[in-house]
This record gives structure tokens, sequence and C-alpha cells, in this order.
């Protein structure tokens, strides 16, 4: 295939084409938001994030092309190094995006909304299947769309959904093993405070899910392919089955 024929790339949202160096991805009231933070994360040095190039002719935003290869969650625990390496990556996006305060309200993609004096704007998406690997390595965060204002402790419950992996069994041991190296690497909160915020942020996610498709956004009604938002609440009633046991290993 020519470096320049488009390729549409995976995932369950949908839309994304990759055109030689370049992504072009649907836009919606959200892009102006999300290309002025990663404008400014971009000027501010942090690294493993798309470069914004503008649009195209057919309305498309257009983005640079990060070489790697994604997580296929479901098939793939990553290597502990990987983990590690992602979760430092969120703590320097976290220490940089601090000085991200637009003046006023901003379109998101969950609504118009302005950052409280406790918050930032998080990535909202930083599961495991948005990260690009490269030769063993953690390299990148993609998939910006659902960026607006949070917790920090949000991002970071999310990443440990599918980093660890938390919504799956891969045995009590190992995930309190694997668990413990995302804390240590983030270096901010306990195990504990963690996992409470595990389970308030999944919850908040299959809400997330059931507003936009109700209010038909095109991303959301596409993941209703894969099940969502039941599958997650699937996955949250069996984490909570295990958390006890989890929690005594801790």
């Amino acid at each position: 295939m020519s470096t320049d024929e488009p390729e549409e790339l995976p995932g369950n949202v949908g839309g994304a084409t990759r055109v030689g160096r370049t992504v072009r991805r649907p836009t919606g009231p959200w892009t102006p938001a999300v290309h002025e933070l990663l404008t400014y994360l971009t000027e501010q040095g942090l690294r493993g994030i798309p470069e914004v190039h503008g649009f195209d002719d057919d309305g498309r935003e257009v983005l640079s092309y990060l070489e790697g290869r994604g997580v296929p969650v479901d098939r793939e625990v990553v290597l502990e190094n990987v983990l590690t390496e992602a979760v430092a990556w969120l703590r320097d996006f976290h220490d940089v995006v601090e000085g991200f305060r637009p003046d006023g309200p901003r379109e998101w993609r969950g609504g118009e909304a302005e950052l409280a004096p406790d918050q930032i704007v998080c990535h909202h998406d930083p599961g495991a299947y948005n990260w690009i690997i490269q030769s063993g390595h953690f390299v990148a965060m993609i998939d910006w769309d659902m960026a607006g204002p949070g917790r920090p402790i949000d991002d970071l419950a999310f990443l440990a959904w599918t980093g660890v992996p938390l919504y799956r069994e891969i045995g009590l041991d190992e995930t309190a093993r694997r668990l413990d190296l995302l804390v240590d690497a983030y270096g901010e909160w306990g195990t504990l405070t963690l996992l409470d915020a595990v389970v308030e942020r999944m919850n908040t996610a299959s809400e997330r899910i059931t507003a936009g498709q109700e209010r038909g956004d095109p991303g959301f009604l596409n993941l209703a392919r894969v099940g969502e938002p039941q599958r997650t609440r699937d996955r949250l009633d069996a984490f909570l089955e295990r958390k006890d046991a989890l929690v005594a290993l801790l």
C-alpha cells in the first residue's frame, strides 16, 4: 500500500483514517478546545502527543501520525515497563497541563464547562487501547476527543482499569503487584484510594456513554456495537466481587 493511500485505523468509535504521515478524524463542537489543549501541550514540550495540522478539504482534523502499534487490550497484558512508562507519562502530562487555564468556559465533548480551581483538563480516556508502543516501550497517547475538566485521579483510575488491568481477571497476586507498580510510578495516592476512584470513575464512564448515546453522538453510538455501556457495567460488577480479596492483599 502507498503511504499516501488512505488507511482506516482500528477503534471502536471509528472514523480515523491514516493518510501519509497524518491522521484525519471527524470533528465536533469540542474540536477547537481539544486543539487549543494539544497546541499548548506541544508548545510546552510534552512528548508523545499528536500535533495539530489544521483541517483537510473534507473538514476533518489533521493530526500527526505517531509511529508504533496499538494495544489489543482483550488479548494482551502490557509489559511492566510499558505500564510504568505510561503512568510516568500521565504524571508528566498532569504536571504540564496544570498551567493550561482557559479564560472562560470551553465546549468539550461532554458539554460546555469551565475549570474549577481544583480541576485540570484530563485526557479522560487514557486506556491502554489508546497507547502507542514502539520497540517494547510506551511512546505516545492518542485519541484526545474526550478531554475536559476533571481530577487527576480520574485519569489514573481509568488507566489502571485497562493497564493493570482491573477490568478482567489476571490473578489477585499479579493484580496487586502491578497495582503497586502503578501507584509507585505516579507517586501521589495509595492503592486503596485509587481503587475507590476506579469504581467511581467507571460508573461515570457508563453514565457518559449513556448520555452520549442519548444525545446522538456518533462515536458513542458506535460503542453500542461492542455492548457499551452494559459491558462496562458488567465488568465493574465482576471487579467489585474481587475487590475485597484484592484489598486484603494490599
